[in-house]
């Protein structure tokens, strides 16, 4: 007969495992004050190393079928911000960005710390927080990803919230465009965009004025 031979997992196997392991349960910081974790980072049996992280806020992911596990366990000690978000590539995640932006723009500028988890703190929460880096930072979400991903390398946003984050680059790199354009550019923009005659006529005067230069300077030539 067949003698059964033990089977040895590779040392660097292991490693990784524990590695992801120790990963998915724990929390990491991404910006100075912003955390990214799991859900088992704030049950109540994690009020002291919540403490001791010195957070002040929590954005709470899930969905309504994960309300009776996943839920904010001490309101009276953080504030909350409660998201119904489902962990499916057909989810609309955008809707979410700017709230949460606000929520950690808030928590942030009076020095306080904010932990944004889901369930296991890789896919929902991983998005929202690599949006933030997006539009604070001006980051392109390549970049934006590797930043978190270095920190938190167990991250994998569902290849739908992939997609919406890369929607998104476009979105709000207009919205940087516009808070960088003067009020007249701005205002010449809008009126060429939407072919007004004021635009036309405006430009038209401009033309005839930047003729009757050239005419000047020619014959003072």
């Amino acid at each position: 007969f067949l003698s059964k031979k033990k089977m040895h997992l590779p040392t660097s196997f292991l490693a990784v495992l524990l590695m992801v392991l120790l990963c998915s349960a724990s929390v990491q910081e991404i910006l100075p004050g912003l955390f990214l974790g799991p859900y088992s980072a704030a049950m109540k049996s994690k009020l002291p190393i919540l403490e001791k992280h010195g957070i002040t806020h929590i954005v709470c992911v899930r969905q309504d079928i994960e309300a009776n596990f996943i839920k904010p366990n001490f309101p009276h000690t953080f504030r909350y911000l409660v998201l119904d978000i489902a962990d499916n590539p057909v989810e609309n995640i955008i809707r979410f960005f700017p709230m949460t932006k606000e929520f950690i723009d808030s928590c942030l500028a009076t020095e306080g710390k904010v932990l944004v988890h889901g369930n296991a703190g890789i896919s929902r929460s991983a998005a929202l927080v690599i949006a933030y880096l997006m539009e604070t930072f001006g980051m392109k979400y390549r970049d934006a990803f590797s930043h978190v991903q270095e920190r938190r390398f167990c991250i994998n946003p569902n290849v739908g919230f992939v997609h919406q984050l890369q929607e998104y680059e476009a979105i709000y790199l207009a919205k940087l465009t516009i808070k960088m354009m003067s009020p007249v550019q701005l205002g010449r923009s809008f009126s060429l965009q939407a072919g007004m005659p004021g635009s036309r006529k405006r430009t038209l005067e401009e033309d005839e004025d930047f003729g009757a230069m050239q005419v000047t300077a020619a014959q003072n030539g």
